[in-house]
């Protein structure tokens, strides 16, 4: 079926309604996409964790278990600093004065040591403790 505009241009309206839905759907599904997305990233806990030529602040840290978290480093040291657990199978080296973010996987309840590879004397070792 063809109408004709008030510029005298015809158009098939039966084609217009299916186009302009389809339009609508893609544009629902990318903002709901943006939408879990963001709510995916708020459900996970971020902690900090401080290294300062030698010195890890805090020594304990509670995360959750059984749920992704992330972790932010700060070296507010002169020198680098690595972070290394053998337990959680982790290295990260952070440079002088520096910030960077680790994502862990789930981790069973327990206690997880680790420490500051390019200072081994930290005593004691600091843990993160998944509860």
């Amino acid at each position: 079926m063809k109408f004709a505009s008030r510029s005298g241009e015809t158009f098939a309206f039966a084609r217009m309604p299916i186009r302009r839905v389809r339009l609508a759907c893609g544009i629902l599904v990318a903002l709901l996409d943006a939408a879990f997305a963001v709510s995916a990233y708020a459900d996970t806990s971020t902690f900090t964790i401080e290294f300062h030529d030698g010195k890890i602040t805090p020594l304990r840290t509670e995360v959750p278990a059984n749920r992704q978290f992330t972790i932010e480093f700060r070296n507010t040291g002169a020198t680098a600093a690595e972070f290394e657990s053998h337990k959680l199978h982790k290295e990260h080296v952070l440079a002088p004065n520096s910030r960077s973010v680790l994502v862990f996987q789930p981790l069973k309840p327990g206690e997880y040591t680790y420490f500051d590879d390019f200072h081994p004397s930290t005593d004691p070792k600091p843990l993160l403790e998944a509860k």
